[in-house]
């Protein structure tokens, strides 16, 4: 899957707009050459709070800073009344889906695909990155 590594990172003004909205997490290194190594931007939807990118450096991962960030926006969902955390995924890529299911998410049917998380898959059709298998996932949230 060159095309989605080659993908530029996600635009400035979504970073910044995810910020002012209190929809970013960001995992911090404070060594030396300290900075940033991972984030995670998510949206409100009316019945989840969607996750829309998680990124770890690759030198951070397998660390459990991705599920960290994830358990931390699930806590503040909570906070805020959501019930599921939501994300879309590829399918068969081991750190995608099979990563999801060992945390938690589980594949939506179908006829529980909200309008909302639909009209994300329709955008990311458009954007033709169902060239490869892809899944809408959820995690229920609990205390």
């Amino acid at each position: 899957m060159p095309e989605i590594a080659d993908d530029d990172p996600l635009p400035e003004d979504m970073l910044l707009h995810g910020v002012d909205a209190g929809l970013l997490w960001v995992a911090v290194d404070e060594g030396e050459g300290s900075g940033p190594v991972a984030y995670l931007l998510a949206k409100n939807l009316d019945e989840s709070h969607h996750i829309e990118q998680l990124t770890v450096h690759p030198r951070y991962a397998r660390q459990r800073i991705g599920s960290r960030l994830i358990d931390a926006c699930g806590e503040w969902a909570m906070a805020c009344g959501f019930g599921s955390l939501t994300l879309t995924t590829f399918r068969d890529v081991p750190w995608n889906a099979p990563y999801y299911r060992r945390i938690g998410f589980v594949e939506m049917p179908d006829s529980q695909i909200s309008p909302a998380l639909r009209e994300i898959v329709q955008q990311e059709h458009d954007a033709r990155l169902d060239r490869w298998p892809r899944v809408v996932v959820r995690r229920m949230l609990t205390r």
